[in-house]
């Protein structure tokens, strides 16, 4: 199988969809690899280092997308639509439920769309989302502690005190993958940790986690709007699968926050879980909304490539392998797999996006 691999056009994305090794793992299967030119320079991989693994490095994005599998990092930007066509599958994370107009270009184009966020284990657990959600969890406090210094427009509050003066506050907002990896980097920092979650189970398990270093609640109205005022640093980390997040967060209550306080919400590529945040990028992450610094990246794993990179060909080279050695069968030879296809044969296959787009059902 012919398989391209594009230069990411995400402001400042600078991950590839495969990297040196996983190419080599393909041609050393038969598979032919185009890789374009520098798609990988930002990931710490060079041209050369994609030939010596048997790719052919292609100069042109054209000749990158014109292939029969099509491996990304992110979804397709509107300059990217005219490659898409019939025939062509296309591996990447999509996150349909918030783009209508990719959602309507991958349908007419009759390209055969699988998004890494939607490949599902028969336990729910979702292994191409959990590299990223892990990273960008870890990545968001990292972040968050950055832009809470007052050179940044924050409060000027340090997450870990000092003796005498309190720690910072860290509120977040989900205890999944991201909830668990951003209060596991906040308790090191030394910071006050609440997470609120919906799940007792899941409460219960971060219990057996972090023990009393984090304050575990359960999430009501009442009991976001008791907390969040308090928050140096508001995470949210909500995922509904293939859906838009839920608001939890409304613009009133974000005015009660001190000035200066952060918000990093992590769910902002599925809509946000925060009514004030909008998308930002890594060139401009952040603006200041009812006196409180925003950070809205939707790609923040971007910001540490050469280790996003790997950690995503890890989960997600098993099923390009599939992809590759048996086409659109793979679906039928692995149920995961099935269940990452959103879009095939000009029809919305999956069913939480054909909630979401009910008049795009035919």
């Amino acid at each position: 199988m012919e398989i391209g691999v594009p230069k990411e056009t995400k402001d400042q994305e600078y991950r590839v969809g495969l990297s040196p090794n996983s190419v080599r793992g393909l041609v050393d299967r038969g598979h032919q690899v185009f890789v374009e030119a520098n798609a990988g320079g930002g990931s710490g991989f060079s041209d050369t280092d994609y030939q010596q693994a048997g790719a052919q490095t292609v100069s042109r994005a054209i000749d990158a997308w014109n292939r029969d599998l099509v491996i990304k990092v992110k979804e397709p930007l509107p300059a990217e639509y005219a490659y898409l066509q019939k025939g062509q599958i296309l591996f990447t994370y999509l996150h349909l439920a918030a783009s209508r107009s990719l959602t309507e270009h991958l349908l007419d184009a009759g390209t055969t769309a699988i998004a890494y966020e939607t490949v599902e284990l028969p336990n729910q657990r979702l292994p191409l989302l959990a590299p990223m959600s892990i990273i960008a969890g870890r990545l968001s406090v990292q972040f968050g502690a950055h832009f809470l210094e007052r050179q940044q427009g924050g409060r000027g509050v340090l997450l870990s005190g000092v003796p005498g003066v309190r720690a910072g506050k860290v509120v977040i907002l989900g205890g999944g993958v991201v909830g668990t990896e951003a209060a596991r980097i906040a308790v090191g920092m030394g910071a006050q940790v609440q997470i609120l979650d919906v799940n007792v189970d899941r409460l219960s398990y971060l219990e057996t986690l972090f023990g009393s270093r984090v304050e575990l609640l359960y999430s009501s109205t009442s009991q976001v709007e008791t907390v969040v005022p308090e928050a140096d640093l508001l995470i949210g980390a909500v995922l509904v699968p293939a859906q838009k997040a839920p608001v939890l967060v409304k613009r009133p209550l974000v005015e009660q926050m001190r000035p200066g306080a952060v918000i990093v919400d992590v769910a902002v590529d599925q809509g946000g879980c925060i009514e004030t945040v909008r998308p930002t990028s890594h060139s401009h992450p952040t603006y200041i909304e009812a006196g409180v610094v925003h950070y809205g990246v939707p790609n923040m794993p971007g910001a540490v490539p050469w280790t996003a990179t790997q950690a995503l060909n890890n989960s997600t080279f098993p099923y390009v392998l599939k992809l590759a050695d048996y086409g659109l069968a793979a679906l039928d030879r692995d149920a995961a797999l099935a269940r990452g296809l959103n879009i095939q044969n000009n029809h919305l296959i999956h069913p939480v996006v054909q909630e979401v787009f009910p008049d795009l059902v035919n």
